[in-house]
């Protein structure tokens, strides 16, 4: 490391000893690193997902479930469900795989970026990030914050993706040697704060004296593709609703939203709108109106379908199961069906 990358180290490491987020999952700067479990946990829940809005699941899944092993031996539709609502449910799967591989190897965290990678769901971010964190290991951490940080640093104007590499390498050359795990969060603190998306604060910034992309206008950084269209998908949800409850199905084990509790649907899916049946063909059905939700690769309106017949409904007991309407929130809905039970419940107010 040269003697300017030194300089950006050592002033970074300077302003989050002073301004470091107190956060569940963290130690305080300098101090001991934190349990890999619950290193781990977070950064999973944190990706594609805001602080705040982690917060309170993690407090729940830690009191839950305050151990890898524990996590482990949870039923799996009670992780989904209380899952429920922070999306990217393919996290929550692979949560459950990697918490039964490390119970596995009695429960203990492989302390190397290399063997964490091996685990499953661990991407090289995440890897890295517990590898750093957990086990001060010098590892590259670059998560979006990072990667905005390093590009404005560093002026870097070639458009994402293809300036991944360079921002990575430029990321490697100023990560320290010593208090890696620190280095790394005291970079996404200063994304979070104050390298912003919008209206940085180079005024705060530790590193504005050694930022090229201030003079040049940091906001131009990093440089971002033109966005394609989204496609959009149409489909239709059902609430058959009786004595108090409604009907919900178990979605299958892959695809969308797998093994969440859901209300009937038709079959939509990323790749076409929704064309099966209604779960009841011959019964007469109201329009409840609709909802829309935004999926990472395409938006939805789901239109919401009430059954308006009079005769008590019957399914065979291993098709789903009726959930009382006092208890729904409980039931651990996914936002899209969340969305449209409260769409209907407005419906009887």
């Amino acid at each position: 490391m040269d003697a300017s990358t030194q300089t950006i180290a050592a002033a970074l490491l300077g302003w989050y000893d002073a301004n470091a987020r107190t956060l569940p999952w963290r130690s305080p700067p300098g101090s001991p690193p934190p349990d890999p479990y619950r290193v781990w946990l977070s950064e999973v829940m944190l990706q594609q997902t805001t602080v705040a809005a982690v917060g309170p699941y993690f407090a729940r899944f830690t009191t839950r479930w305050p151990t890898v092993e524990a996590l482990a031996a949870a039923d799996e539709a009670e992780v989904m469900a209380a899952w429920a609502g922070l999306g990217y449910y393919a996290r929550a799967r692979n949560l459950i795989a990697c918490a039964k591989a490390v119970a596995a190897r009695g429960g203990v965290f492989p302390g190397t970026e290399a063997e964490l990678r091996a685990l499953p769901g661990l991407g090289a971010y995440t890897a890295a990030a517990v590898a750093a964190i957990a086990f001060e290991q010098r590892a590259v951490v670059v998560d979006a914050n990072v990667e905005r940080v390093v590009a404005r640093l560093f002026a870097i104007d070639e458009p994402l993706p293809g300036a991944r590499k360079a921002i990575r390498a430029r990321a490697d050359a100023i990560t320290p040697h010593s208090r890696a795990g620190d280095f790394a969060q005291a970079m996404m603190d200063l994304g979070s704060g104050v390298c912003t998306v919008r209206a940085p604060r180079c005024l705060l910034c530790p590193l504005s004296h050694a930022c090229a992309g201030r003079a040049a206008g940091a906001e131009r950084f990093p440089v971002k593709p033109l966005k394609a269209a989204k496609p959009q998908r149409r489909g239709r949800a059902f609430w058959i609703e009786q004595g108090g409850a409604v009907w919900l199905v178990r979605r299958g084990g892959t695809g969308m939203l797998a093994g969440m509790r859901a209300l009937p649907d038709d079959g939509w899916s990323a790749r076409g709108d929704g064309a099966g049946e209604a779960p009841l063909p011959d019964a007469a059905w109201a329009n409840g109106g609709a909802v829309r939700h935004g999926f990472t690769h395409f938006d939805l309106d789901l239109q919401l379908m009430l059954y308006s017949g009079s005769d008590w409904v019957s399914f065979p007991s291993d098709a789903g199961e009726w959930w009382p309407l006092d208890q729904l929130e409980t039931a651990g809905l996914p936002t899209l069906f969340a969305k449209a039970a409260q769409l209907a419940m407005a419906q009887k107010e």
